[in-house]
């Protein structure tokens, strides 16, 4: 060992019992050894989904914004719904009708009526059909028009078109009619309806 200096432990012990204490367990007041808990391990980044607005490319003031060409509208069209109802009628009778092979009994021209206008014309003409007895008629809306009225408030194309079925289905008419179908192109194609009632009771 190394030669002890005048006062306390030669370089050598002093060496030699920092390395025994760097290895030793402090222990508490109860002489317990002293449990020193574990630093915690650095999280890693949490990663999230980018929001709506941070996918979105970056808009300037001014600038144009783009729109598709061609936007896509899965929505099935009134003809389409109209076509695939289920059949309520007597099949043959209603093949003969989608087809122009029946003539209808009567008609009404609602074309360049307001909604107004058009709906209680609608009901006193389907209730006296319907009293005379008959079976089918049409229904005469027109296409609608092609552009809006430019006014501050946007009108649909063919409002009687998209209005009428909804009409003819609800009370107090739907209690009265069989079938609705958008009629052939012989009596009017997409701008009219056959309307086929029920028999009276």
């Amino acid at each position: 060992m190394g030669k002890r200096g005048k006062r306390g432990l030669s370089e050598e012990d002093k060496a030699l019992w920092n390395r025994v204490a760097s290895t030793a367990t402090p222990m508490d007041r109860s002489g317990a050894p002293r449990i020193i808990p574990e630093a915690p391990k650095p999280k890693s980044p949490i990663r999230r989904e980018a929001t709506t607005a941070e996918r979105l490319p970056a808009f300037r003031i001014g600038e144009k914004a783009s729109f598709s060409a061609n936007p896509v509208n899965h929505a099935p069209t009134l003809s389409a719904r109209l076509a695939h109802a289920p059949v309520r009628m007597d099949h043959g009778t209603h093949k003969r009708m989608v087809r122009g092979k029946l003539k209808p009994e009567d008609r009404i021209d609602l074309h360049g009526m307001v909604l107004a206008e058009a709906h209680p014309a609608l009901i006193s003409f389907i209730s006296s059909a319907y009293e005379r007895e008959l079976r089918l008629v049409l229904v005469i809306t027109g296409k609608g028009k092609d552009r809006d009225s430019g006014g501050p408030i946007p009108i649909r194309r063919g409002v009687l078109k998209h209005q009428v079925p909804s009409w003819l289905q609800s009370p107090p008419l739907g209690l009265m009619i069989l079938d609705i179908r958008e009629a052939h192109q012989k009596h009017g194609g997409g701008g009219a309806y056959y309307v086929y009632l029920k028999r009276r009771r």
